[in-house]
């Protein structure tokens, strides 16, 4: 990925709806030109699509937690994930070093379901114990910087 790349990955971050010819206008190449690099970048994998970015708390969706997750024995992340993905709460799940096994992302309605869905997660077969932190309030969101 060169500067060019990164200019025009800048310009999608920013608004996603962007014509390849205001693009171009931003990065200084054609309409064409900038089509050509943003398929390249979608083939490679730079770019992994395009999307509305929504407010969970419009949707009913606004009470969060992150929860360690330790697991009984020795899973693998396969495991892990298969027993996570059925339950509509957890919006990401990720494998982490230290004491836990995974750390997991739960979205909810309110405390009462927050409440429900840690019961379904601590009742997996394969969790041992969680530790759960109850988001307040979003300091930070951002998405990655293609120029740093």
């Amino acid at each position: 990925m060169n500067t060019l790349d990164q200019r025009i990955v800048s310009c999608l971050v920013a608004n996603a709806r962007s014509s390849y010819a205001e693009i171009g206008k931003v990065v200084g190449l054609s309409a064409p030109a900038v089509k050509r690099r943003v398929d390249r970048l979608l083939e490679t994998g730079v770019l992994r699509g395009f999307t509305a970015v929504v407010d969970p708390e419009a949707l009913g969706w606004g009470t969060e937690a992150f929860v360690e997750v330790h697991c009984q024995g020795n899973i693998s992340p396969a495991r892990i994930r298969s027993h996570l993905e059925p339950l509509p709460e957890v919006v990401a799940a990720y494998t982490v070093s230290g004491a836990a096994d995974a750390i997991v992302h739960l979205r909810a309605a309110d405390i009462h379901h927050l409440e429900d869905a840690l019961e379904r997660l601590r009742g997996l077969e394969i969790i041992d114990r969680t530790v759960s932190t109850v988001v307040l309030s979003t300091l930070l969101e951002r998405p990655p910087d293609p120029g740093r």
